[in-house]
């Protein structure tokens, strides 16, 4: 919603004439506002009330059709209803005051001015009176419109205070400079980094939050350079950290693994939104400091780094308390897999390996593909061109294999139970090696993937095993 819309619409005129029968002062402030200067849409509207914002959201869904049930959040003194695809949160003007060990604030009751001061940047607290008296017009304490302009980052307080009170607010800082390619001068920074172990204090669920943001914003790397600079990736994902750096022994060096991943992660941002996809490409080389080896002969290793990086995608998961379910495995199994397809790019790709590879992935092996060809980050062009096409080749192949032997969500032919009955077994180790005779037959292109050519097989691989079949076929 447009703002020059917007304030004509009847969600804005509606909250005016509202705000004028009870007599209080009304605007709308804060992302909504940016968002319009920006020229971005935005579903959340905050207001804020000089007075009551539960009293004030309660009389407008009485005035307003088709809003959804108030939510009252007394503690806070706010009120929240939904008007369409919007989501609107009234609160009364307030000032607050932190104490050292909490981000949350002692909350009292304020003036407009107090409000707008409390707000973590400028470019958040441009303010739009929607009383008939002051209908559209623009408060800017702290020259936001300015600063929206000029694409800069800066706290209408000192610094030293805004971030001491809500340390969250310097993943916020970075997060918007992400988002919107906006700088944050050096003194910020300075003071970011004076003060990132006061991150500590805040939720890890909130600090992953803002880091998923950063991951989706349109070249992440800015934003995670932005947290290398100050010290708070370090204490955040210090395996990434870790990365940074070129080692050099007898002459030898490696590619500096932190700017090859931050590459790889805006390559990938540039073809997907899947914040899943994009994590695993920020953690796909995160196995090589651990792994990394000085051999004399060939120079420098990095044997197993995607199994070792599987691994420490779960404890990381579980450090930042974020999910431990199928998007984590997910992850893990992008990581696990990521040199893979590499493998087969530079080698004639047979049927088998592609079988393979497509058995593995399941339904993650176009993404695979994608990370794969992320990671090409050579700066020489014909070398670049060889490795885009020698990856085309493999997804075409993975396309005509997957079409003929239908590999993914790979499902066998004959189950266990048909195993037992055929047979006239108890549950055994000769069930699992006849299964996996023939999987593997399947994989290696021995038989095609149908019931009546694993049926055959079975029969005599159940043979061999000295097993007597009930029936015949």
């Amino acid at each position: 919603m447009k703002f020059e819309e917007a304030i004509k619409n009847k969600l804005f005129k509606t909250i005016s004439n509202c705000a004028d029968e009870i007599g209080l002062d009304c605007y709308v402030i804060g992302g909504f506002v940016r968002d319009y200067f920006l020229e971005r849409e935005s579903k959340d509207i905050d207001i804020v009330v000089i007075g009551s914002g539960i009293e004030m959201a309660e009389l407008v869904s009485k005035n307003l059709k088709n809003t959804s049930k108030v939510k009252i959040f007394k503690t806070y003194g706010t009120a929240m209803l939904k008007y369409s695809n919007y989501d609107i949160e009234f609160v009364g003007a307030r000032k607050e005051s932190y104490s050292p060990n909490s981000r949350n604030p002692q909350v009292s009751q304020g003036t407009l001015e107090d409000d707008i001061k409390r707000r973590d940047f400028t470019i958040n607290s441009l303010a739009i009176g929607l009383n008939k008296k002051n209908y559209g017009k623009l408060i800017d304490y702290h020259n936001g419109l300015e600063d929206i302009k000029s694409k800069v980052i800066r706290t209408p307080l000192d610094p030293q205070i805004t971030f001491n009170d809500d340390p969250l607010r310097m993943l916020r800082a970075i997060r918007f400079a992400s988002n919107f390619d906006f700088n944050i001068n050096k003194d910020l920074l300075d003071v970011i980094s004076n003060l990132n172990s006061r991150i500590n204090i805040i939720t890890k669920e909130r600090i992953v939050e803002e880091i998923n943001r950063v991951l989706l914003s349109p070249k992440p790397s800015y934003g995670f350079s932005l947290l290398e600079e100050t010290g708070l990736l370090n204490i955040i994902l210090p395996e990434i950290s870790s990365l940074k750096g070129i080692d050099e022994i007898e002459g030898q060096t490696h590619k500096d693994n932190f700017y090859h991943t931050l590459e790889v992660v805006d390559n990938i941002s540039k073809v997907t939104d899947n914040l899943w996809l994009r994590w695993a490409a920020l953690l796909h080389d995160v196995g090589k400091m651990p792994t990394k080896k000085f051999n004399s002969k060939i120079g420098w290793t990095f044997h197993g780094h995607e199994f070792e990086g599987s691994k420490m995608v779960y404890k990381i998961f579980k450090r930042l308390k974020m999910p431990l379910n199928d998007k984590m495995k997910y992850v893990q199994k992008i990581v696990l897999m990521s040199s893979r397809p590499i493998v087969l790019a530079q080698e004639n790709v047979t049927d088998s390996a592609v079988r393979r590879l497509i058995f593995d992935a399941g339904e993650s092996v176009d993404d695979l593909m994608t990370l794969c060809e992320a990671d090409i980050t050579t700066k020489n062009k014909e070398r670049f061109k060889k490795y885009l096409q020698n990856f085309k080749i493999v997804r075409n192949k993975i396309i005509e294999v997957e079409e003929r032997d239908n590999i993914r969500n790979f499902q066998p032919p004959i189950s266990g139970k048909e195993i037992m009955e055929t047979f006239d077994l108890n549950p055994c180790k000769s069930i699992g090696q006849i299964k996996e005779a023939i999987k593997e037959a399947i994989l290696e292109g021995d038989i095609k993937n149908d019931y009546n050519a694993a049926y055959k097989l079975m029969l005599e691989e159940g043979k061999k095993l000295g097993l007597i079949a009930n029936e015949k076929r």
